[in-house]
């Protein structure tokens, strides 16, 4: 992505901060518990050992979009079933979806009773732009303060906090740690708002050019949570694969706006047909075995700026959301 587009972007971390600020406002209606690591990070437990909630999750799910995306409920999913869903969209789709809110940053530590593992989103990860796709990019955010949200059932060890700020450039105590665990109301409301990074991500593995993406949506099932961490994967996963939806508008030719439409869909892939869970489950629980190309809406739509004409590809599938979702 050429530097001169990067340039016009505005600062995630500022841009998401007010909604930071009303979540700890509202942490008590919002069934949120906030406390502090020994060196003074912010911990925002939305589902640990809290009740946390849809609404919760849907404020999370715009933090994670660093402030440039909007989430609201709908009660038109597609599915007679299952009419719950959630619309998002992107201001600028590119850096809200791939520059914070994708889930790019790994986070580990290991002593000798415990070891730690997360996958970071949100903001933070435009400080520390350690991701080779922030060189793809040009970008790099700066701010004093910033926000990561942790999709885990355990609180971080105060060494990944650490690690984080120091990354950032940032004082510890001007960290937050968001945590919403997978089987949680916030957890499986906030993944749902990932349908439309889903997308953005499925066009970067497929070597779309990414300055050609000007604008998009998309809206997808909120999945039930999960009793335990698997069926709540599974059916968070299943949620955006059966019934995600998504429509890019792209700065290209109706050859390129129909190629990316064709490829994108979930259906594409040679591991469609079954449940995430039974997948998962089939490669031994080894994500790297599973076709990267599963990872997708269920039904795309692009239509190019250029000529106007829109292609449509993939499918919706009641019977297996149905059966993922125990209907």
């Amino acid at each position: 992505m050429s530097t001169d587009i990067s340039a016009k972007w505005t600062s995630v971390n500022a841009a998401c901060q007010p909604l930071v600020d009303a979540l700890i406002d509202n942490a008590e209606a919002l069934q949120l518990e906030i406390s502090t690591l020994s060196n003074g990070t912010r911990v925002v437990d939305a589902g640990i050992n809290c009740t946390g909630g849809l609404e919760a999750g849907r404020l999370i799910g715009e933090i994670c979009m660093g402030g440039l995306g909007t989430a609201t409920l709908g009660t038109n999913s597609g599915f007679a079933n299952w009419p719950w869903s959630v619309n998002v969209h992107a201001k600028t789709p590119v850096l809200s979806c791939l520059g914070s809110q994708y889930a790019g940053w790994s986070l580990s530590h290991k002593s000798e009773d415990s070891k730690f593992f997360a996958l970071g989103s949100g903001p933070g990860r435009a400080l520390a732009a350690r991701e080779e796709i922030f060189k793809e990019f040009g970008y790099k955010d700066e701010a004093e303060s910033t926000v990561i949200v942790l999709e885990v059932d355990s609180f971080p060890p105060v060494e990944v906090a650490e690690k984080v700020a120091d990354n950032c450039g940032i004082k510890p105590e001007n960290l937050t740690f968001i945590l919403t665990p997978t089987s949680s109301l916030a957890g499986v409301m906030q993944i749902a708002i990932r349908v439309l990074e889903v997308a953005m991500h499925k066009a970067h593995e497929l070597h779309f050019p990414l300055e050609k993406i000007v604008d998009g949506y998309g809206s997808t099932p909120v999945a039930p949570p999960g009793g335990d961490f698997m069926t709540a994967m599974g059916r968070t996963n299943d949620a955006i694969l059966f019934g995600g939806q998504v429509h890019l508008f792209v700065d290209a030719t109706d050859e390129e706006a129909k190629d990316l439409a064709e490829k994108m869909p979930s259906n594409t892939s040679s591991d469609y047909g079954r449940p995430f869970a039974d997948i998962f489950k089939s490669y031994e629980y080894d994500f790297f075995k599973i076709d990267g190309m599963l990872f997708s809406p269920g039904k795309v739509i692009v239509t190019s700026t250029k000529t106007g004409k829109s292609f449509t590809a993939g499918e919706l599938s009641q019977e297996l959301l149905n059966l993922s979702f125990g209907l």
